[in-house]
């Protein structure tokens, strides 16, 4: 984070700073929402707006109340939670909530005044989108997903410009600049010494195609399994090691571990989460995955071939589309999760790693994905069309 930003004052509308507000950015939940708005505002302060003069606005819930204040900067969290797209009796407080904050988003943006605000999608965009259309404060849309989400949609047919991380992505007045990607990520080094490094850090053997697998902190059952059936049947291949993050869900789950691979000539690793994902990434010959935004974004970064396996239950489905368009680009296998088992994965990944060739094709195809300035490039969009 640089220095010239400050702590954050969670829940704080009136933050008392001295400098006058630039930047309102609202939204989140996940981590495709947060880490990339978390970028924005860096490169906001790399082109020389002061860390107090950019305030978030997100959701009690979401990983932006942890997230944005370590980071530095001030948020003001706002209660209740997304409207179901059916009919339910957690809709009533979900509505009762949306209420309460667009109130506090009316008083904050009135107080703050900020010069524009910026749409990341997710629930606590909506009410400060809306405030800001009434008190007539330009917007900006930054879409991480091939498929947007309800609440970008919305934002984006009023707004003035959409930062897109894909072509094709079904916005007016779409620009595309990439995902904002974290810097340790943007920054990563796979030459061969690096590579090297890494595969020492993380304690894996010399000599060997490197698979990594992960599915997000929590973790992907199906991903799981998968994995585990896939070292059963690599149990006697000498020339390929598995690097395995499962997961909090499924760690404590013993039936999920693979059966009679230790002691055989593979070598599997397990750990419940990996918090060295820098070195996972520049180790890895070819990782397996959701298809998230940011997993998406830093795979292109990396220049990473990979096998995505899209979580059926995102909102409108867009892991597919993410995975798809890297598939379409020659970057990744996509497989569906009904589909994916240790055979699928077998089959899928044994000619990739038999092919050299192929796998710096796939990496090259990623990294045409990759926008190496994506947050400085959604930052210069903000400025043009900030108010004066």
């Amino acid at each position: 984070m640089c220095s010239s930003t400050l702590p954050g004052k969670v829940n704080s509308p009136l933050p008392g700073r001295s400098e006058p507000t630039y930047a309102l950015i609202a939204g989140g939940g996940t981590g495709g929402h947060v880490n990339p708005a978390i970028a924005i505002a860096d490169a906001l302060v790399q082109r020389g707006r002061v860390g107090e003069s950019i305030h978030f606005v997100g959701s009690r819930r979401g990983l932006e109340a942890k997230l944005v204040p370590a980071a530095g900067y001030a948020i003001t969290l706002l209660p209740g939670r997304g409207i179901k797209r059916k009919l339910t009796l957690g809709n009533i407080s979900a509505v009762s909530g949306l209420m309460v904050g667009l109130a506090r988003s009316f008083v904050l943006l009135l107080r703050l005044r900020p010069r524009i605000v910026v749409s990341v999608g997710g629930y606590a965009a909506a009410p400060a989108a809306f405030a800001a259309v009434v008190l007539r404060v330009p917007i900006v849309v930054a879409e991480a997903n091939a498929v947007p989400g309800a609440v970008n949609r919305l934002v984006a047919r009023v707004a003035k410009a959409s930062a897109v991380a894909l072509p094709g992505t079904a916005l007016p007045r779409a620009v595309v600049t990439g995902n904002p990607v974290r810097p340790a990520i943007a920054a990563l080094d796979r030459s061969p010494l690096a590579r090297a490094e890494a595969r020492r850090v993380l304690g894996l053997p010399e000599g060997r195609l490197i698979v990594g697998a992960f599915g997000g902190s929590l973790g992907a059952t199906t991903i799981n399994r998968s994995v585990f059936e896939l070292a059963e049947r690599w149990r006697d291949r000498h020339d390929v090691a598995i690097h395995h993050a499962i997961g909090r869900r499924d760690w404590a789950d013993a039936s999920l571990r693979p059966l009679d691979v230790e002691g055989s000539p593979l070598y599997y690793r397990a750990v419940e989460y990996e918090d060295r994902m820098d070195a996972l990434l520049a180790a890895s010959d070819v990782v397996i995955s959701r298809a998230g935004a940011t997993t998406v974004a830093e795979l292109a970064a990396v220049g990473l071939p990979s096998v995505l396996v899209p979580f059926p239950g995102a909102t409108a489905d867009h892991q597919t589309a993410n995975a798809k368009t890297l598939e379409a680009g020659g970057a990744a296998v996509a497989i569906a999760d009904s589909a994916c088992d240790g055979a699928m994965l077998s089959n899928v990944l044994s000619p990739l790693l038999a092919q050299p060739q192929l796998l710096q094709s796939m990496a090259t195809a990623a990294q045409g994905f990759a926008q190496a300035d994506a947050a400085d490039s959604v930052a210069a969009l903000i400025e043009e069309h900030a108010r004066p």
